[in-house]
Formats: C-alpha cells, sequence, structure tokens
C-alpha cells in the first residue's frame, strides 16, 4: 500500500512528442520548435500534470503558457514545456431581466464569444469584435478597442498559480486592471487562466458608437434594417467591416496585432511637439499627460510600409508589424525591424515607442529590454 502511494503519476496523454513546432501556432508565424507541448482540455488535466511534473525532478524544465498565440513573440528553439489552455464551454450563470452573468471557458475563440453574446441579447462585448486570440488571453492584455476595455464587463478569473500550485477564484480588483494591463501581465508566466466570468446586459438601446468611424458605419447598418437608431448588433457589424479594412488578416498576412503601444508624454512636451508638427494626434489622459497616436508617428517618420525585410509596417495601418517569409522569419528579424522603427522615430520626435506583444526568451521567461537580441 505504501509503494502504490508514493508511485509516479504516469505522464499525461496530453503530453506531445519531444519536438513540437509552434511556427502555426502563433499569428505572427515566427518560426519555433519547442521542447514538448501539453494540451490541455479540462482543469482537472492541469492537476494531475503538475503532480507528474513535481516528481519529474530529472528532466525538469521550465514551463511556459501559450494561448491562442495572438500576442506573443517566440524563440525560434523554446527550452521549455507549453502550457496550452484549450477548455472550452460556455454556461449562463446568472440571469435578471436586466443582465446575465457568464462563465467562457479559457480556450473559447474570443471573436466567436462576442458574436454569440450578441446573437443571444447578451451586450457589453460588442466593441471587441474581431480581437484575435483566445478568451483565456482576454484579462492578460485587459483588452479593448472603441471605448471598451475587457474590464468593464468581467466579474471574474479563475487561474491556476503555477509557482504555489494552487487554483485562485479571482476578482476584478484582484486583477488589478489598467490601460493594456493587468496583475497577469506584470507577473508573466506565472497564472494560467482556465476560465473567465463576464457580466452581460441585456438592453439593445444601450451602445457605445461614439468612436471615430464607428457612428456612421453603425447608423448605416441600422438604416438598412429599418432602425432609426444603432443596436448592439449594427456596433458590432461596423467594428468587424472598420477592423477589416484597416487591418490585416492574420491568416493571409501574419501579424500579431498593434505591435507599438501608444506612448504616454507629459502635456508640455506633446504641446512642444505640437507646434512643430499641428496635426500630430494626442488624447488628453489625467496626470497632465497625452497619449500620442503611435501610428501617426510612424507614419510620419517615413515608415508606412517600412521596415527591415522580411518585417514591415502595414500598408493600412503603421501600428502593425507584419511578417512576409511566415513560418522562416523568426525573433530575430522581429528584433532588428523593432529597433529600426523605435529608432526613427526617436531620432525625429523624441519619443520612445514601446513594444505591445510579449517577447519569449529561449527558457520561457519573458523579456523586457526592448531591443533584445
Amino acid at each position: 500500500m505504501t509503494s502504490a502511494l508514493c508511485s509516479k503519476p504516469s505522464a499525461p496523454h496530453t503530453l506531445s512528442d519531444d519536438v513540437a513546432d509552434l511556427s502555426h501556432s502563433n499569428t505572427m508565424a515566427l518560426a519555433c520548435m519547442a521542447d514538448s507541448v501539453v494540451t490541455l482540455t479540462d482543469e482537472v488535466q492541469l492537476d494531475e500534470f503538475i503532480a507528474y511534473y513535481e516528481q519529474d525532478t530529472q528532466h525538469r524544465k521550465p514551463l511556459f503558457v501559450l494561448s491562442g498565440g495572438s500576442n506573443v513573440l517566440l524563440p525560434a528553439k523554446l527550452n521549455a514545456i507549453v502550457l496550452r489552455p484549450q477548455m472550452r464551454g460556455i454556461q449562463v450563470t446568472a440571469q435578471t431581466d436586466s443582465h446575465v452573468d457568464i462563465e467562457v471557458m479559457a480556450g473559447e475563440n474570443w471573436h466567436d464569444l462576442v458574436v454569440h453574446t450578441v446573437a443571444q441579447g447578451w451586450y457589453g462585448l460588442e466593441n471587441l469584435a474581431l480581437i484575435p486570440g483566445l478568451t483565456g488571453a482576454a484579462p492578460i492584455q485587459n483588452i479593448g478597442a472603441y471605448g471598451v476595455q475587457l474590464e468593464d464587463c468581467l466579474q471574474s478569473v479563475r487561474a491556476y498559480h503555477l509557482p504555489s500550485q494552487t487554483w485562485h477564484d479571482l476578482t476584478t480588483v484582484d486583477c488589478d486592471f489598467g490601460y493594456r494591463d493587468s496583475m497577469f501581465k506584470r507577473q508573466p508566466n506565472t497564472w494560467l487562466i482556465s476560465r473567465v466570468g463576464f457580466r452581460l446586459h441585456t438592453d439593445a438601446t444601450k451602445v457605445l458608437a461614439s468612436y471615430g468611424d464607428v457612428q456612421t458605419v453603425a447608423q448605416s447598418y441600422a438604416t438598412q434594417q429599418g432602425r432609426t437608431k444603432p443596436m448592439p448588433a449594427d456596433v458590432m457589424h461596423a467594428i468587424i467591416e472598420i477592423r477589416q479594412q484597416k487591418l490585416p488578416d492574420p491568416k493571409q498576412l501574419p501579424n500579431c496585432g498593434s505591435f507599438f503601444q501608444n506612448p504616454i508624454v507629459p502635456q508640455d512636451q506633446f504641446a512642444t511637439l505640437q507646434s512643430s508638427y499641428p496635426a500630430i494626434v494626442g488624447y488628453p489622459m489625467p496626470d497632465a499627460m497625452t497619449k500620442v497616436a503611435a501610428g501617426w508617428l510612424i507614419e510620419q517618420a517615413g515608415l508606412k510600409g517600412g521596415g527591415i525585410e522580411p518585417i514591415f509596417t502595414h500598408q493600412q495601418q503603421a501600428l502593425v508589424l507584419t511578417n512576409h517569409a511566415p513560418y522562416i522569419a523568426t525573433k530575430q528579424d522581429v528584433a532588428a525591424a523593432q529597433k529600426y522603427i523605435i529608432d526613427t522615430v526617436y531620432k525625429k520626435f523624441a519619443i520612445q515607442l514601446s513594444r505591445e506583444p510579449v517577447w519569449v526568451n529561449a527558457d520561457g521567461s519573458i523579456g523586457y529590454d526592448e531591443h533584445v537580441v
């Protein structure tokens, strides 16, 4: 009996072969080979894998959590065990006349979730349509678009803390969200999110369509349906149309979405720039700061469509870096183009751009040096 209690658990059947090709598992289509991959389809499998992992001290390698691969820059060789949360399912947990609470598993495609909720008459996520990736990765970046951030509708996150090997049910306060930021992002490769809870409203007259071209396009959809005012579905379709016009489809031209964050500078610095460049695009922020449109800076630096082969900014959206050598180009190619763009923009405007995608080192750790090669 004692020997049975102390016996080593068998390896989970989800553990891949010794080497796994992740070139098709990141939307930037960077060449990447990993030591092994563990695909998780339920939370119990993670507990089982960790039990096996803890006892296999002889061959233990670092762990790296990879979701949909839409916001990461992977190394050519990843010397780690890759954990891929692929749990599926959407469940209603509570409902009233004014709202509905749902719990969504981490492996659900984000855009498909948005379309599903709008079709059900559950609103709040429509402005976040067509953002690539899986639901489990959404809280990490606190994804946002067209005046809405994920935290506006999020209620809870269930996540596994890898260092302590414990499950946690986290509130919005626990997640400590900021602009494109969260506790998960500041503690990279520490948490594995398995499910996310949302509270969505049921008022079809409540929309946010005042951002950019959304109002005009949404109104056009409403008029086509014989309505005087846009509904959430109109806003969703408008945003899908706008994003498709401005952003390349990663399946056709590999990219990882907006590559550079909009820099935030002091108002006096912005005013000085405005005197020299009256058309500069900026948005007031708290604490006497201004958020500057990074795309405008890149374009005015003469880099729209520019870069270093095979990585170039997109012709329609300078914020997006595209890979013209899919499954061949490496992270080093991205690093070269990134440095060239950052240096050129800084030389012209004295503003330092920051990368948005997560930079993954060969051992699965996260790199913070903007110019790391």
